[in-house]
Formats: structure tokens, C-alpha cells, sequence
């Protein structure tokens, strides 16, 4: 069992920088992928980033790839996504998850724990 708290989101310009974290507790964090996702209104879930609980792997949608950077605090148990130079198709509730490694890290079904969402809104 893996409990997920998003927190972070919020409403920026377009061009801004935004940093969402997830918190994460449970018992074999480390084998688990810790991935990102969002919903866009109207639109289904996509993949955005995901990263190995060890951070040697990590795995960007082509819309974020070079503006957002997904790391990790194991001190802390906390899954970081730095997202920079936001646009307004940024817009959405952003989801953090945990998926088993071996798994499909892009793909939504591969996620058995899903946090709760944290809307972020970007104005044109």
C-alpha cells in the first residue's frame, strides 16, 4: 500500500515556473516508478513524467521534455516536478502515482496508486 499527497499547484502566467511535490509513504518505495499525469478538462489522463524510486531512470512526455524536470528528495520521500516556461496547454489537474517497476511507466493503467490532483492553471 502506497499513500500519495500532491501539493504545489496553483494559477501563474504563461512563461512562469511552477514546482509540484508528492509525498509518499509506504513499505518498497524503491520498487516503485513514481510517475506524474494530467487532465486537462474534457480530456483524458496523459503521461507526463515518471521517475525510479533510485532516480536512475527517468521519462518525460514530448510535450515537457526541456521545460519540466521530475527528481527526487529520498530524505524525504517526496517526488518533485519542476515544471518551467509554462504555457497555457499546461492547464490541468496534475496527478501523482506509483506503479510497480516492470511496468509500462507511461501508461495509466499501470498505476495502482494515484494521489488526489492539484489543479495548476496557466493564463495566456
Amino acid at each position: 500500500q502506497v499513500q500519495l499527497v500532491e501539493s504545489g499547484g496553483g494559477l501563474v502566467q504563461a512563461g512562469e515556473s511552477l514546482s509540484l511535490s508528492c509525498a509518499a509513504s509506504g513499505r518498497a518505495l524503491s520498487t516503485y516508478y513514481m510517475g506524474w499525469f494530467r487532465q486537462a478538462p474534457g480530456k483524458e489522463r496523459e503521461f507526463v513524467s515518471a521517475i525510479t524510486w533510485s532516480g536512475s531512470r527517468t521519462y518525460y512526455a514530448d510535450s515537457v521534455k526541456g521545460r519540466f524536470t521530475i527528481s527526487r528528495d529520498s530524505a524525504r520521500n517526496t517526488v518533485i516536478l519542476q515544471m518551467n516556461v509554462l504555457k497555457p496547454e499546461d492547464t490541468a489537474v496534475y496527478y501523482c502515482a506509483a506503479a510497480r517497476l516492470g511496468y509500462d511507466s507511461f501508461k495509466s493503467d499501470s498505476y495502482a496508486y494515484w494521489g488526489q490532483g492539484t489543479q495548476v492553471t496557466v493564463s495566456s
